[in-house]
């Protein structure tokens, strides 16, 4: 039986060309019922009762669905398991201390970027998800937890090496969400930097730096073979220019390994020129992985207050992440491992 063709994660200008036949206007309705998060078509009020049943005769609504909700003791964290042909991606809520909640997606079904330190890395990537599946993984995050204040895409998979169907879902999104409160998050591929730049929308950017010491970053982040430092720094400043979005810099730390004066003096040097802040992550526990042979592990409280001390006497501007959602394996570079060990 061959699957009706879903509205969900349709732009709205393509969502007019779909449904040409009908008035514009129509079209608008129904993309706003759709944003709305709703799951069936007759709940579309403000439509004539026989297009409501045409349209569910002829399409769907949603292609994916919820497999389960795993939420952490301190209600801080959920990561929602959903089901897509082929496999379940995983979504997150995150809350801060003050009750604002972030909503973080998935945009590949695994991923192919082999980071040692991240657990999704060493699934490695089956496909691409579509505009629909990742947009539903933000309906069905807010269905459960309203009041979402901010989108990252951080959750499985490079959102870049996924940029066409990344930048539909946007469009669709920014309509719920101000750009200024959504961000894309990237372990730096260059080429794709400067396509956002240029494309849009003007979404805030992250990087997944780690580290701004060339050697070590090839032996952490393949991805660094194909977009050296220079280069990244490059697309980096190039988005600046067009976007005028300072661009937050990510550092996974990593128990001795990118936590010294030497690593604080580098990444300092990188971020010279442009407009940054520097988020620091402790890395979250993975079990069996390792570095060149050795286990990872956190770094100390000592490691990360002295790293973070070096940074800012040279001038830089840094936020230590809380730790959320570990008891879900929802914290980052957990997602795709065993749902509640912790690990």
């Amino acid at each position: 039986m061959t699957q009706k063709p879903s509205l969900s994660g349709v732009p709205a200008r393509e969502l007019v060309g779909i449904l040409s036949r009908l008035p514009s206007y129509r079209a608008g309705q129904v993309f706003e019922w759709i944003n709305k998060g709703i799951e069936s078509f007759l709940e579309m009020d403000n439509l004539p009762l026989a297009l409501r049943r045409e349209l569910d005769e002829c399409f769907c609504l949603r292609k994916t669905s919820l497999i389960k909700k795993l939420e952490d003791s301190d209600g801080g964290a959920a990561k929602l398991q959903i089901g897509v042909s082929g496999g379940i991606v995983e979504g997150v809520l995150l809350s801060d201390g003050a009750g604002r909640r972030t909503a973080c997606l998935s945009t590949q079904l695994g991923c192919a970027m082999g980071c040692v330190f991240c657990r999704t890395g060493l699934m490695g990537l089956t496909r691409n998800l579509d505009s629909a599946e990742i947009t539903e993984q933000f309906y069905h995050i807010r269905k459960l937890y309203p009041d979402i204040a901010n989108i990252v895409f951080m959750g499985m998979g490079e959102p870049l090496a996924n940029l066409l169907e990344l930048r539909r879902s946007l469009q669709v999104l920014c309509r719920t969400m101000s750009p200024r409160r959504i961000t894309v998050s990237t372990c730096g591929l260059a080429d794709g930097i400067i396509r956002l730049a240029d494309e849009g929308p003007a979404v805030r950017l992250a990087v997944s730096l780690t580290t701004a010491r060339e050697d070590l970053r090839a032996r952490l982040m393949p991805v660094s073979s194909a977009n050296p430092l220079r280069r990244l720094k490059e697309a980096l400043l190039y988005h600046q220019r067009k976007q005028g979005r300072r661009v937050t810099l990510e550092a996974v730390l990593l128990g001795g390994v990118n936590t010294g004066t030497e690593d604080a003096a580098a990444m300092s040097a990188f971020a010279e020129g442009m407009n940054a802040v520097v988020n620091l992550i402790p890395w979250n526990p993975v079990e069996n992985i390792c570095f060149e042979g050795i286990p990872l592990k956190e770094p100390s409280g000592a490691d990360i207050m002295c790293f973070r001390a070096e940074l800012e006497k040279r001038g830089l501007k840094t936020v230590l992440r809380r730790k959320k959602g570990r008891a879900v394996c929802g914290a980052c570079g957990q997602l795709g491992a065993a749902a509640g060990s912790g690990h």
